[in-house]
C-alpha cells in the first residue's frame, strides 16, 4: 500500500531492533509503544505471517491470533497478511486459503500447517486455544473489563506451546491502563520498547517528533514536515485536537476527554516557569487545604494573589511505603520520585494527624503573611481542632465541593490561568492531579470537581483551586479606604 506499493519491503533500524528484541531466547512478550503510522501493524502482521509458514516455530498445526477491540480494528492487521501473501510467488500463494466471510482466517497447508484468525476483545472466544504466536494489536484502545479478560486468556493459552505475544499500540492515556502497566512494570520475560519522547516539551518539537515517530526520517509514515505542520494546526485549534495529537502522533500520556477535564495539560504547562524566573513571595499569602482521610493524601498549596506565585505539597501516611502506594495506585514509582523532588512527604503511620500537619505548613510558609485558609466545609470539626493544636490564628473560609462552590472556584481558577496569574515551578505533583482531574457538569452548566479514575489522586489539584479561586476574590474586592478621625 501506499507511495512504495510494489517495492521490496526495507525495514527500519527500530523495526529490526523490535523483532529481533520480541524473538529473542526467553522472551515470551514483546510490547512495542509508538505513534501513530509507524508501521507497527503492519511489522507485528509480516511477524504473524512468518510464523504461519513456520519461519520462526516449525510446530505442527501453528496457531496465530490477531486480537483487537473489535472485528473492524482487526481487519487492518489481517489486511496486512493478505497483501504480503499476494506478494509472493504463485507457487506459494497456492499454499494458501483466506477465508473473508464471518471469520476472518489465513490457513497454510504447507510445512505442518497452520491457521491465522483474528478475534475481537471478548475472552470467551479463546477459552480452549493454543495459539503459537498472538498480535494484541492497538491494546491501550481496548475496553478495561473485556480486554483484560482477552488478554489473560491468551496469556494462559501461550503456555501450551510456548508461544509468544506481541502487544503492540500508541500510548495509552493514563498509567492506570493496562498497557502502560506493562510498559512501566514489565514481568520477567517481557521485551519492551518504548518511543516516548519527555513531558512538557511543545508540541511542534521537530526533535522529540521524531522520537515519538522514528520512522519519518527512514520514509516511513508522515514526513517530518507533516508532522510539525499538522502540530502547529493542533497548536493553533488547541482543546481535544491538540490533546489527541499529543496522545496519537507524539505518543505521550494525554488524556483525550477534554470537555470534562479541569484544565488540559498545555493549559497547565503555560503556567509553569523555571525556578529562577518565579516570582516572589510577596503579599498576602492564602493556603488551601484539602485534608486527606484515613490512608490519603492530604495537599496544600500556597498562593500570593499579589505576585501569582503558587507551591503546592503533598503528605501521605507512613504505612504503606510510597512504593507500594504508587503500585497500588497504578502509577509505579512516581510517588517515590515526588518525594525525591521535595514535592511529597509521609507523616504518622496509618493517618495524617491534621494538627502536626498543619503546624508543618506553617514552617513551609517560611515567615509568609497568611491572610486565610481555606478549605472543606464538611471537615469542620477536625479544621477547628487541628488549627487550635497547631496554634493557629487565621481566617478559616469554608468552601464546598458541590455544584455552588465549586463551580465558582473552578471558573475563577481557569480565568486566574488563562490570564497568566497563577506562576509555578515544575511539579510532577501537581501535573498527577491535573492529569487525574475531570469536572462534572449539572445541566445548567454549573461545574464540580471528581476524579478521571477512581485510583487518581486529585488533592493537590484541589488544594490549588480553593487557593487561587480564593486569591482572586480577594484581589477583586475593592479596597477599603480609612475615613480620616475627625476631633470634635
Amino acid at each position: 500500500e501506499g507511495q512504495l506499493a510494489g517495492q521490496p519491503v526495507k525495514l527500519a533500524e527500530y523495526q529490526k531492533r523490535f523483532i529481533r528484541g520480541a524473538l529473542a531466547d526467553g522472551i515470551m512478550v514483546g510490547v512495542l509503544s509508538i505513534g501513530r503510522g509507524n508501521a507497527k501493524t503492519a511489522t507485528s502482521a509480516g511477524i504473524g505471517l512468518g510464523a504461519l509458514m513456520g519461519v520462526w516455530d516449525d510446530q505442527p498445526k501453528r496457531e496465530i491470533i490477531i486480537a483487537a477491540r473489535n472485528r473492524d480494528q482487526a481487519k487492518t492487521a489481517f489486511g496486512f497478511v493478505v497483501g504480503f501473501v499476494q506478494g509472493l510467488p504463485e507457487a506459494e500463494q497456492e499454499l494458501f486459503t483466506i477465508r473473508r466471510g464471518y471469520k476472518l482466517e489465513v490457513e497454510y497447508s504447507a510445512n505442518g500447517g497452520g491457521l491465522l484468525r483474528v478475534i475481537p476483545a471478548d475472552g470467551k472466544s479463546i477459552l480452549g486455544g493454543a495459539p503459537t504466536l498472538a498480535i494484541l494489536d492497538e491494546r491501550a484502545a481496548w475496553e478495561r473489563d473485556k480486554g483484560d479478560a482477552l488478554e489473560n486468556a491468551i496469556l494462559s493459552g501461550l503456555g501450551k506451546r510456548n508461544g509468544r505475544a506481541l502487544i503492540i499500540s500508541t500510548s495509552a492515556p493514563d498509567d492506570a491502563n493496562t498497557f502502560s502497566k506493562w510498559l512501566d512494570d514489565p514481568p520477567p520475560g517481557t521485551y519492551r520498547q518504548e518511543h516516548r519522547p519527555p513531558f512538557g516539551l511543545p508540541a511542534d518539537d521537530l526533535e522529540s517528533l521524531l522520537e515519538a515517530n522514528p520512522g519519518a526520517a527512514e520514509g516511513i509514515g508522515a514526513s517530518p514536515e507533516w508532522l510539525v505542520a499538522q502540530a502547529r494546526r493542533a497548536i493553533a485549534r488547541g482543546g481535544s485536537a491538540l490533546a489527541s495529537f499529543r496522545n496519537l502522533n507524539r505518543n505521550e500520556r494525554v488524556s483525550t476527554e477534554d470537555r470534562s477535564v479541569l484544565v488540559t495539560v498545555d493549559e497547565w504547562l503555560s503556567a509553569e516557569v523555571a525556578p529562577d524566573d518565579l516570582p516572589e513571595r510577596a503579599g498576602p499569602c492564602v493556603l488551601g487545604v484539602d485534608l486527606g482521610g484515613s490512608r490519603s493524601m492530604s495537599a496544600a498549596a500556597f498562593y500570593w494573589p499579589d505576585t501569582g506565585r503558587l507551591e503546592a505539597v503533598g503528605t501521605f501516611p507512613a504505612f504503606p511505603s510510597l512504593q507500594d502506594r504508587g503500585e497500588a495506585d497504578g502509577v509505579s514509582g512516581r510517588y517515590v520520585e515526588m518525594n525525591e523532588r521535595g514535592e511529597l512527604s509521609t507523616m504518622g503511620e496509618n493517618t495524617v494527624p491534621p494538627g502536626p500537619w498543619l503546624a508543618s505548613l506553617v514552617k513551609l510558609a517560611d515567615g509568609a503573611n497568611l491572610a486565610c485558609i481555606v478549605g472543606d466545609r464538611f471537615r469542620h470539626a477536625e479544621f477547628v481542632e487541628a488549627m487550635n493544636k497547631a496554634g493557629l490564628r487565621v481566617p478559616f473560609i469554608w468552601r464546598g465541593f458541590g455544584w455552588k462552590d465549586g463551580s465558582e472556584d473552578i471558573e475563577r481558577f481557569r480565568r486566574a490561568l488563562f490570564d497568566g496569574e497563577v506562576k509555578v515551578a515544575p511539579s510532577m505533583l501537581l501535573r498527577s492531579a491535573f492529569a487525574d482531574a475531570i469536572t462534572l457538569v449539572d445541566p445548567a452548566g454549573n461545574h464540580k470537581l471528581a476524579k478521571a479514575r477512581s485510583l487518581g489522586r486529585i488533592d493537590a489539584a484541589a488544594a490549588a483551586v480553593l487557593a487561587v479561586a480564593e486569591g482572586m476574590r480577594r484581589k477583586a474586592a475593592p479596597a477599603r479606604n480609612a475615613r480620616a478621625p475627625v476631633w470634635a
